[in-house]
């Protein structure tokens, strides 16, 4: 009998643990559904300009970022310089000055320019000599009157003659003085430097009165008409690049506006950075007023992808989790929003894509303004 009683005692007593256990796991499960779940009022929900949205399809672009420069062709700038030394005599221009192809920059002078004419002068008198000497002694040989070494020596004295005449009015034309006005005796100590380019003056590094030599730059000229990027990239991303893909810029020190451009030329040397360049063109340039030296910096554009996303501002990191929250229920006076992990994507501008969207209905929709500090908060 007494054996009886211990194993009803014993069963009794599993009965109660199991219960208590039940009753225990049902309870955790409970406070977990429950601290899963934030309640706002009405009034909460809009005092803190709270708003609903779904989930979007977003364009999200994969880029290589990159920074450069505004810059233009070899052939779009020129630097000024004298075949001479002399001393400036007049600089009328200022930079930002608008110069067209020939038009007087400075003037030069030096004394030496005056000799150079003169030498011109009196080699062409002694060309003129020295040629009809060559052709009598021509004609002499031909008649054999003469020795050949007589013609020979005409002959010699002659064509250096020529080669010097030829070299000196090639002086002048380089220092744009016309030969034709120096024959008729017209002889000056002043040399003009015209404009190979047209475009604006971007840098004047000479006064009056100031003596330059070959060496010195004395002005710069920048023609904007075709302006363009220098972009540098990585190593790391060069095998990602492609002609004809499209450019994203910014000018963050001139503009918070997004310009579009191409990629045109991919560098096929490797710099001692570790950088690549890439030329780009610009879209509707002539309708912005960029200016060469500009900082940009750029995304290229890789590939685009279109993905379900929500707006940045709805998810918040926790640790190494990510949290969104869904509306679960709402009527007149209260708002039950339910914490859910979601696994974040590619972001780009104010959007992340979602990854997980399978568990997220077509209608359901997410706090997406204020969802952080909630997030922190709970």
């Amino acid at each position: 009998m007494n054996r009886y009683k211990y194993i009803l005692s014993a069963v009794l007593l599993f009965s109660v643990l199991s219960g208590c256990k039940n009753a225990s796991s049902e309870s955790g499960t409970e406070k977990e559904a429950s601290d899963m779940l934030i309640t706002l009022s009405k009034e909460q929900f809009e005092n803190s300009a709270m708003r609903l949205g779904s989930l979007e399809e977003k364009l999200f672009l994969n880029t290589i970022q990159a920074t450069g420069l505004i810059d233009v062709p070899p052939q779009n700038k020129a630097v000024v310089s004298g075949f001479v030394g002399g001393y400036i005599k007049d600089t009328p221009l200022l930079v930002g000055d608008i110069v067209k192809k020939g038009q007087v920059l400075v003037s030069l002078e030096n004394p030496e320019f005056v000799t150079l004419q003169q030498n011109f002068l009196e080699t062409g008198q002694q060309l003129s000599f020295r040629k009809t000497e060559y052709e009598r002694q021509q004609q002499l040989l031909a008649e054999n009157i003469t020795s050949r070494k007589n013609f020979l020596r005409a002959e010699s004295e002659y064509k250096t003659l020529q080669a010097h005449y030829d070299g000196l009015e090639q002086q002048l034309r380089l220092l744009n003085f016309s030969p034709d006005k120096v024959e008729k005796g017209i002889i000056s100590a002043v040399s003009y430097i015209y404009a190979p380019i047209s475009g604006s003056i971007t840098k004047m590094n000479v006064t009056k009165g100031m003596y330059v030599s070959p060496a010195n730059e004395i002005l710069e000229i920048i023609d904007n008409d075709h302006i363009h990027l220098e972009l540098r990239v990585f190593e790391k991303d060069i095998m990602q690049l492609k002609k004809g893909q499209r450019i994203q810029f910014t000018i963050p020190e001139a503009s918070n506006k997004t310009f579009e451009a191409t990629v045109y030329l991919i560098g096929t040397n490797i710099e001692e950075n570790r950088t690549i360049l890439v030329h780009g063109h610009l879209k509707e340039e002539s309708a912005n007023n960029f200016l060469t030296g500009m900082f940009v910096e750029a995304n290229i554009i890789t590939d685009e992808l279109l993905k379900k996303a929500l707006p940045s501002a709805a998810i918040a990191q926790i640790g190494d989790t990510s949290y969104a929250l869904r509306l679960q229920s709402k009527n007149d006076n209260e708002y039950v929003l339910e914490k859910i992990e979601v696994m974040k994507g590619l972001t780009f501008g104010d959007y992340t894509a979602i990854e997980d969207t399978e568990s997220i209905g077509p209608t359901d929709q997410f706090l997406t303004h204020g969802a952080f500090t909630l997030l922190s908060e709970y």
